[in-house]
């Protein structure tokens, strides 16, 4: 209980010693201090304001400056800050002065209060300041028919009345309010910012903490100085005096971006044994893994922005502090948009993955080396099985494994084309161009050479039928959707794309498209090479030997498909 009352008084004493007295103090929110400072020295400043963010960003801290500044006794025509040494300043400050009215919209909520507190108090001159304030905190908590009752007195009150709206849900207030008040929107406070405001903290207070501890806080309040102060308060009740990483991970949850930023290096240079030990150095080290998650696809959201559009990261992106940017800055060189989209959905999925896992960093590990080796995880379709993607309810015959045995592997030379078909399309290759025909002649090899690379995939073409070619971009129809969108992945069409400049000796596009009516047959089966038909004209007699004529064909049909041959 001790302890408990420790820590709160801290708190109290850290938020409210270092609550600004000015605009200067005020952190951030420069493109409203910049209007409020010379509507202050014009002279022409509005009779109601309405302040609205999120929450611990300075709304309140700022109507409190700017009712001090209007009233202070001291204060120069040419001045926007308040003395904070007259009689008035000094009752602001302390919260005594009759004549600044600070309501709490949330227990204050009913017409009744409205019309006591203030209407009836808006007809009162001021004792003893120029002007009248009502600061109205949490404004949004008021009640329709309270809203209603303000809405003459807000509109046109008496030359010495000021309003101040504060809220975090200016969508809840309503539209005739918002329309007779000046609209300042607060936005939440940069890392450096908080930084800076917390390292002058310690500083008078003569505390001695490492930089990387006030920028982990910085980060954790997540915009809000309310909350970043607090966190230091807490940290302070703790540790006194010297603070170090210890006490400061009792308040704080681990995170350590400096190693989330090592981990993207590892990716980036496709190490992925270090990713995995990584991942399990920081498990035995305590860290939670879906904070850890959390941490590196903000990062990588970062670096998305900054590849996309600079402006975009200062706007939207996460602030890491100065030493995390310069290293961050160094290793995303190495990342092009369309691979770092690639990580952070496999890293998305990876974090979904977590609960389920009986191991589990597992799910994490199988991320990194999937994208480490360039391994893209098969997508999800309906009517797709385990061995690869088959046309729906195709119906596979059972054949005897042990009569058939691969041949062996096809030598990556171009085959000499020793057919008109070949010759064709060998011409065409010498002229830097292909068309229709030279496509279809060596279409077989192109289905050869596929195998070498995914056995899954040679499937998925021999369903296919190449329906034109412009350009140097091969179009490909595909009956069924799950089969064009496999052969869309980028993986997966480097592939072909590698095959099809091998076996036509010039860089082919492909694009593939779907169409319903077409009719799948079984013409794009490789011959390979006649090894089996040589083979089978070499021993006639195993052939008689067959049970029927049905089975032969299916046996033959099973044969030059998977490139084998029938042994003895």
């Amino acid at each position: 209980m001790r302890y408990a009352l420790r820590v709160m008084r801290s708190m109290a004493t850290l938020y409210r010693k270092y609550r600004p007295q000015n605009f200067k103090e005020v952190v951030n929110q420069n493109h409203i201090k910049i209007t409020l400072e010379n509507e202050i020295k014009t002279g022409k400043t509005a009779h109601a304001y309405l302040f609205c963010g999120p929450r611990g960003v300075g709304k309140t801290t700022m109507a409190r400056v700017m009712v001090k500044t209007v009233n202070c006794l001291n204060r120069k025509a040419a001045d926007s800050d308040p003395c904070n040494e007259c009689e008035i300043c000094k009752d602001i400050t302390a919260g005594r002065s009759l004549d600044i009215i600070e309501i709490d919209a949330a227990s204050h909520t009913g017409v009744e209060n409205v019309r006591e507190n203030i209407i009836a108090n808006a007809r009162m001159v001021p004792s003893r300041c120029k002007y009248k304030v009502f600061i109205i905190d949490e404004a949004h908590m008021l009640s329709i028919s309270a809203f209603n009752a303000l809405l003459k007195i807000i509109e046109e009150p008496p030359a010495f009345v000021m309003f101040i709206l504060c809220t975090t849900e200016v969508h809840k207030v309503p539209t005739t309010i918002i329309s007779r008040c000046q609209r300042f929107d607060f936005k939440r406070i940069g890392v450096n910012d908080i930084v800076k405001k917390l390292n002058y903290i310690i500083k008078n207070e003569g505390i001695k903490i490492d930089r990387s501890i006030l920028e982990s806080i910085a980060r954790q309040s997540g915009g809000h100085m309310r909350d970043a102060e607090s966190l230091l308060g807490q940290i302070v009740a703790i540790g006194g005096k010297e603070i170090t990483q210890e006490e400061a991970d009792l308040v704080i949850p681990r995170n350590d971006l400096n190693e989330v930023i090592n981990f993207i290096d590892f990716l980036i240079k496709k190490d992925s044994a270090s990713c995995i030990k990584l991942i399990n150095k920081l498990m035995d080290e305590g860290m939670d893994l879906k904070m850890f998650l959390n941490d590196l696809i903000e990062i990588l959201r970062k670096i998305m922005l900054t590849k996309i559009n600079p402006a975009l990261t200062q706007k939207f992106g996460l602030e890491l502090g100065e030493s995390l940017e310069i290293k961050l800055g160094d290793i995303s060189g190495g990342l092009n948009l369309e691979r770092l989209l690639v990580i952070i959905e496999r890293f998305m999925k990876a974090r979904n993955e977590i609960k389920g896992s009986f191991i589990i960093q597992l799910p994490v590990e199988l991320a990194a080396a999937e994208l480490c080796m360039g391994v893209s995880a098969p997508r999800a379709n309906p009517g797709n099985n385990e061995i690869g993607n088959l046309p729906p309810k195709a119906n596979y015959p059972l054949v005897n494994k042990s009569k058939i045995i691969n041949n062996p592997p096809i030598s990556n030379q171009p085959i000499q084309a020793s057919s008109p078909a070949g010759s064709v399309a060998t011409a065409a290759a010498n002229s830097g161009k292909v068309d229709q025909d030279a496509i279809l002649a060596k279409w077989s090899e192109v289905l050869i050479r596929i195998k070498q690379h995914n056995h899954s995939l040679s499937f998925i073409l021999r369903v296919c039928k190449p329906i034109g070619i412009s350009n140097n971009e091969l179009t490909i129809a595909f009956k069924y959707k799950f089969h064009k969108d496999r052969v869309d992945e980028r993986i997966i069409k480097d592939i072909i794309e590698k095959v099809l400049r091998e076996v036509y000796g010039v860089p082919l596009a492909i694009s593939a498209v779907i169409d319903e009516n077409l009719e799948i047959v079984d013409n794009n089966i490789p011959p390979n090479n006649g090894a089996v038909q040589n083979d089978r004209q070499a021993k006639p007699a195993e052939e008689g030997k067959q049970e029927n004529k049905g089975q032969d064909n299916m046996v033959d049909s099973l044969l030059k498909t998977f490139g084998g041959k029938v042994v003895s």
